[in-house]
C-alpha cells in the first residue's frame, strides 16, 4: 500500500487489503473512508469485510462510493463533515485519485484556498484541479 499524505489529517491510497488495516490503526487512523463501489474489481474486498475488520481495530469505516468523475455535492458534504471531527482519516479507492478529489472538494467547500489545496495534492502526486472547478 502506497500511502500519500494530503494534510495533517488526511491520507489516501489505492485499494487497501485487509492486512493493511493493522498498519493504518498503528499510524493513528480513526476513520477509514471507502470511495469504491463494491464489485468494481473482482479482487477487491467488500466494504462489509473492511468495515468489520476496521471496527475490531477501533476504527470507524465509512462508505462514500462513487465512480470516477461522478462525485456529488452530497458526497463532498459527507466527507467534509467527517473532516470536522478532527479525527485522522484515511480514504482509498482504486488508485487514490478519487479520494484525493473528494478531499480537495471538501476542503474547498470548507473555505481552504484553492492554491493551497492544489499544491498539497501536487506534492502527493495528484492533480485535483477538476475538483476545484478546473482552476490550475
Amino acid at each position: 500500500m502506497d500511502i500519500k499524505t494530503l494534510d495533517q489529517q488526511v491520507s489516501v491510497s489505492e485499494q487497501i487489503a485487509l492486512g493493511d488495516l493493522d498498519g493504518l490503526a498503528a499510524a493513528g487512523v480513526k476513520v477509514l473512508v471507502c470511495n469504491r463501489p463494491d464489485g468494481e474489481a473482482a479482487d477487491q474486498p467488500t466494504f462489509a469485510q473492511i468495515s468489520a475488520a476496521a471496527e475490531k481495530l477501533g476504527m470507524t469505516a465509512v462508505s462514500i462510493p462513487f465512480k470516477p468523475g461522478e462525485m456529488t455535492a452530497a458526497q463532498r458534504d459527507e466527507f467534509a463533515a467527517l473532516l470536522k471531527t478532527d479525527r485522522k482519516v484515511h480514504a482509498f479507492c482504486r488508485t487514490g485519485n478519487r479520494s484525493s478529489m473528494l478531499w480537495a472538494a471538501a476542503r474547498k467547500a470548507a473555505g481552504a484556498a484553492p492554491d493551497a489545496i492544489l499544491n498539497k495534492a501536487k506534492t502527493a502526486g495528484f492533480d485535483v484541479s477538476a475538483a476545484l472547478g478546473g482552476s490550475k
